[in-house]
């Protein structure tokens, strides 16, 4: 393999191509699952709002299922919401 010069090196955190976060699917990381009791849930969006990869979406104000494929099981959902309506999981002890 030929080194390559510091010209020819391509400058390091470019993004040389169009693309966008949607391709690159991260929720294989996880060891936890959020849960969330629907019955529990007062819809008040803090998951949504707190999550930071965008994961919990939101239809006409009210809280759908996370995108699993790209949650990444960090559980501050579970910790934001008020009233204890998310439970996170191991994944062997869920349904896939």
């Amino acid at each position: 393999m030929k080194k390559l010069t510091s010209k020819e090196m391509p400058i390091g955190g470019v993004i040389d191509e169009k693309a966008s976060s949607l391709e690159y699917k991260t929720g294989a990381w996880k060891s936890y699952k959020p849960i969330r009791d629907k019955k529990k849930c007062i819809n008040c969006l803090l998951c949504a709002v707190y999550c930071p990869e965008n994961c919990i979406k939101v239809k006409e104000g009210k809280v759908q299922d996370a995108d699993l494929s790209y949650c990444k099981g960090c559980g501050i959902c579970a910790t934001e919401c008020p009233v204890k309506a998310i439970e996170m999981k191991k994944l062997e002890e869920c349904d896939l």
